[in-house]
């Protein structure tokens, strides 16, 4: 599996999209447009496999991997419009797919093989989604490779000389890595450029190598690699020595980092963050204001809250019920096909920005505080993202809403202007109250328990944060918080960690549910 350094803005806050999965959608997105590269955007057919054993088997419709695959395969952004409405519109541009599940064993439980034609030939790629919208392409044509999006991946087919062309590459491109990748059909060179080379500098180079083809993947994530050697910290207790003479805020931590991972400066990684926030709150405000989509389960519930909130109808929360009201507007959306932020999936998209949203909202703050408290959350998205994972096939649902909370608690801490050392504390403790959480979607769709888990984890974070501003004792580090997070949701059994196999997902009223919306499909 790779290993590039974690990224904020590609592994924990993002991608913007549609769809009820970012493991699905967005990752299964970005799939397609690799695989449309390698076939230079002409493709005829396309075979797609799950494996039974997997979690993509169930649920690849109904959590949107079909929508966010054909959308890929056509070229499309996360966020596009027309996903969907893909399966019709796939079949009109004249894109033959077939969907098939294998008995064969994949190496993850979110891989799909794909087999491309074109009137050129055939290729064949496997890739897995790794969480949060993250991917990695393992395999194309017998080859063993590690593609993850973040740079452009120039290929070459030759019969022979694979270190010579590579070096030539090298030479020619300002390349930041070659390698080359044997198989009994040949060497396949692989090129990693942050800018594209052209295509005819490619085939002049490798001409005198006989090339039996030259394709180049562009990059899928927003920040490309480079930087990492140079890296301030990689975790929670590095930050803190890092930071022991500097006294900088929890946000200046992460904006350093990131200006580092990303080649930015601080400046831009703060506006980044901060054109973030302003896409968030505009699905507040839809959300708020009503969502209509045929194919969910929960209608329009937070006009209601809100209503009822004014009103004063509902138990006295503060800020906490602010933070409800956005929770819920945000998860409304997501069911919607609207526009969210995967943060740091899309299935626990609203928990970090309700509760940040909510909280300066009631404060009466701006979108630059904000973005700086979702760069604090971010940071510890970058400590799990670094030693665990995202995906709830890999971890269950403590992966997704448990370390959202921890990225919230932490969050709300900046926010409120406490210290550093609070931060990691509240972030500890949130996550430490999320072990062990299952992920069992009704109906295979990302709506209940989602909602109510999506909102446990804006309240946990809400009360950890209190707890860490009033000095309260976390006992177990960070790190080692992470590292218990990581060993007990790989113990969970594979029916509890969304495969539609296990808990509320197959009591009698979620098959009734799901029997009722696939009617509604017809």
């Amino acid at each position: 599996m790779a290993t590039n350094a974690v990224s904020i803005f590609n592994d924990v806050i993002g991608p913007v999209m549609r769809g009820p999965s970012s493991s699905h959608c967005a990752a299964a997105l970005r799939i397609g447009r690799l695989a449309r590269d390698l076939m230079q955007g002409c493709i005829g057919s396309v075979l797609v496999e799950y494996s039974a054993g997997g979690s993509l088997a169930t649920t690849h419709e109904s959590q949107g991997s079909d929508m966010g695959l054909f959308g890929g395969l056509m070229g499309w952004d996360a966020a596009d419009g027309r996903l969907p409405e893909s399966d019709r519109l796939i079949a009109e541009a004249g894109i033959e797919v077939d969907t098939a599940i294998t008995d064969e064993d994949f190496p993850h439980p979110n891989t799909y093989r794909l087999t491309l034609r074109n009137p050129r030939g055939t290729h064949v790629v496997t890739a897995v989604s790794t969480g949060g919208g993250m991917i990695e392409v393992i395999r194309i044509d017998g080859w063993d490779v590690s593609i993850c999006g973040d740079c452009y991946e120039t290929l070459v087919i030759v019969a022979g000389r694979g270190d010579e062309l590579r070096a030539v590459l090298m030479q020619h491109s300002e390349a930041a890595d070659g390698r080359v990748h044997e198989s009994p059909d040949g060497q396949l060179v692989e090129l990693r450029t942050r800018e594209a080379v052209a295509p005819d500098r490619l085939a002049s180079l490798a001409r005198p190598f006989n090339a039996r083809s030259i394709s180049t993947l562009a990059p899928v994530l927003p920040v490309l690699s480079g930087g990492d050697a140079d890296l301030p910290f990689r975790t929670c207790d590095e930050m803190l020595a890092f930071d022991a003479e500097r006294h900088l805020a929890f946000w200046e931590l992460a904006a350093c980092y990131e200006s580092v991972r990303g080649g930015v400066s601080a400046d831009r990684v703060v506006a980044r963050m901060t054109d973030i926030v302003r896409t968030l709150r505009v699905s507040v405000r839809d959300g708020v204001r009503g969502t209509d989509y045929g194919d969910r389960i929960l209608g329009h519930q937070c006009g209601v809250f809100r209503d009822r909130m004014d009103n004063g109808a509902l138990l006295d929360g503060g800020a906490l019920n602010r933070i409800l009201l956005y929770v819920t507007a945000l998860m409304e959306v997501k069911s919607s096909m609207g526009v969210i932020v995967a943060a740091p999936t899309a299935g626990a998209c609203a928990a970090l920005p309700a509760a940040c949203l909510g909280y300066s909202d009631t404060l009466g703050l701006g979108d630059d505080d904000v973005a700086k408290a979702m760069l604090a959350g971010g940071v510890v998205g970058m400590f799990i993202a670094s030693r665990s994972t995202f995906a709830a096939e890999v971890a269950g649902c403590q992966a997704e809403c448990g370390a959202a909370s921890g990225m919230a608690a932490a969050a709300l801490v900046s926010l409120a202007g406490g210290t550093v050392n609070q931060g990691v504390a509240a972030a500890s403790m949130a996550l430490q109250n999320s072990l062990g959480m299952v992920c069992d979607p009704v109906a295979s769709r990302v709506e209940v328990p989602c909602l109510g888990k999506n909102a446990m984890a804006a309240a946990n974070a809400f009360a950890c944060a209190n707890m860490a501003l009033a000095d309260y004792d976390p006992v177990i580090p960070l790190d080692e918080v992470i590292e218990t997070m990581d060993r007990v949701g790989r113990s969970l059994p594979r029916e509890l960690r969304c495969t539609a196999l296990g808990g509320l997902s197959i009591t009698p009223t979620s098959h009734a549910v799901e029997q009722r919306l696939a009617r509604g499909r017809r």
